[in-house]
């Protein structure tokens, strides 16, 4: 079958309109059915493309990283906010306990000693209360422990008597005036008087701390982008330079010059994309020849029955047993181009959507119809070997089709008597199932050589024991596996006959509902 025209993934200039030669060979291949796929017009050339996805790739990347690590600098801020609360609480209960031992009476007494012999840093603040009111504050930023310091705490009285006023032993706010704050609260009784300690640690500064140290980051990480957009510049326009060279060959390919090559220098990446291209044009060369040989068998192919009719009928006799023979002919090649235009037209559609209609089918039934209408395709010894039970999603009619395509180059290859054998059977499970349809003749075989091409269009093999035709029938096999998303196949010993087949996907785990079920 004749593959897809490559298209040149580059946009060195896309305003451009491409040179006539190459819009010639691309209306050649598109001539002979082969789909066309087209560039898509883009507004920047490949360069600017690639420098700006790098330099985006690598914003986001930075960009990233820093929200990350903020959040994990932030997150560092409140843990030690955490521990240096609970580590006054764990001195102060520690305190209590020798106090208590060594004779202090007073609830008074015992904050006041504590508070005094606190060192707080400049965003701490201790605050000690018997029965509601302040009896000592230490405040790291006046450096006071006396309740009359109490004004000079950050957020003022306000904010003091409402975390006293809290519920809960412990929190965080975000306080207005001095922004996010963790707190703790410690109750004791002592006699039969109660207090608390109160421990405030102010995160703001701390917070802005980690902001300006990633804020100067930002800036390097800026330098750094601007930095690397000049060397992804550089790169791009490394990788592209194969892609330049590929476009001077393909400029320079006439409509039916393709000997033009890129050179292949190194081994490196850049090597692989001029082999490849290299590669392509190979293939390419090789289509266009195939094209050639296309027009040629076509034109031969449907001429020479046209000149069989045409001197017939002229040399029509009056005798009507030489009449008769002559229609007879006529006839025959009149079916025979007939054959030829339908498969044609058979291999046009297959490049259509429709081609293919799916529905849920009887395998076993399938079987049996196709065997049944093989019978009529020659004076054969004709056996069903195997029979699927099952049922899988296909075209009933079109598959029949191929496998009796199948057939009838079978009866071919084969003499009167001869015996032709014919199957289907289910291979994997699950959704690698696959429904197999198999011909088996014992005609002469298939070369080698013959096999890798057979399914092409009008490929006929050199060796004498190729298929004989038109060079239309395999294709069109081809043409309806691929409908499915199957492949067909040959497995052949020269000499020894051949196994032509079909498979076709068959999942268990999909189910094709026609549309009487879909209305329902």
């Amino acid at each position: 079958m004749m593959t897809d025209a490559p298209t040149l993934p580059l946009d060195l200039d896309e305003s451009a309109t491409p040179p006539a030669p190459t819009r010639a060979v691309a209306q050649g291949l598109a001539a002979t059915g082969a789909p066309l796929r087209t560039l898509r017009r883009r507004t920047l050339p490949a360069r600017w493309r690639i420098t700006l996805w790098i330099i985006l790739s690598t914003a986001i990347t930075l960009l990233a990283v820093g929200m990350v690590g903020r959040s994990i600098f932030l997150a560092g801020v409140e843990q030690s906010a955490n521990a240096e609360i609970e580590q006054e609480a764990s001195e102060f209960s520690r305190f209590a306990e020798d106090a208590a031992a060594s004779g202090h009476t007073t609830a008074e007494d015992l904050v006041s000693e504590y508070v005094a012999r606190q060192s707080v840093h400049e965003n701490e603040v201790v605050i000690a209360t018997v029965e509601g009111a302040v009896i000592a504050v230490a405040n790291g930023r006046v450096q006071a422990t006396d309740a009359s310091a109490l004004a000079a705490v950050p957020g003022g009285e306000a904010l003091v008597n409402r975390l006293l006023d809290e519920t809960s032993a412990s929190g965080a706010m975000d306080a207005p005036d001095v922004g996010p704050l963790r707190w703790g609260r410690l109750e004791f009784t002592t006699g039969d008087r109660g207090g608390a300690v109160l421990i405030v640690q102010y995160t703001q500064e701390a917070r802005s701390q980690v902001d300006a140290g990633f804020a100067t980051i930002a800036w390097v990480a800026l330098i750094g982008i601007l930095l690397s957009s000049g060397v992804a510049w550089l790169v791009a326009g490394q990788i592209l330079a194969p892609v330049r060279e590929v476009y001077r060959v393909a400029r320079d390919i006439g409509e039916h010059d393709l000997s033009a090559r890129v050179p292949v220098e190194g081994t490196d990446d850049i090597a692989a994309v001029a082999t490849t291209f290299n590669q392509m044009l190979d293939r390419l060369e090789a289509v266009h020849a195939t094209q050639q040989r296309f027009v040629d068998d076509a034109g031969h192919e449907l001429r020479t029955p046209i000149t069989i009719v045409r001197g017939q009928l002229e040399l029509l006799s009056e005798d009507p047993e030489e009449r008769a023979a002559t229609l007879r002919l006529v006839s025959d090649e009149l079916d025979r181009m007939s054959r030829i235009v339908t498969d044609l037209l058979v291999l046009a559609r297959a490049e259509q959507p429709d081609f293919v209609r799916v529905a849920n089918c009887d395998t076993a039934a399938l079987t049996l119809d196709i065997e049944a209408k093989a019978q009529n395709l020659g004076d054969r010894r004709w056996q069903l070997m195997e029979v699927a039970e099952g049922t899988a999603a296909l075209d009933p009619q079109r598959v029949t089709q191929a496998v009796l395509q199948l057939a009838a180059n079978a009866v071919q290859v084969t003499e009167t008597g001869d015996r032709i054998l014919i199957g289907s059977r289910f291979d994997g499970e699950g959704s690698a199932r696959r429904l197999r349809l198999w011909v088996r003749d014992s005609g002469p075989g298939v070369a080698v050589a013959d096999a890798e091409r057979i399914f092409e269009r009008f490929a006929r093999g050199d060796s004498s024991g190729a298929r004989r035709g038109s060079g239309l029938g395999l294709a069109i096999v081809r043409a309806i596996t691929d409908g499915h998303g199957g492949s067909a196949w040959v497995d052949s010993v020269f000499g020894e006959g051949a196994t032509f087949g079909i498979d076709l996907p068959a999942p268990t785990t999909t189910r094709f509902d026609t549309a009487a079920e879909r209305s329902e």
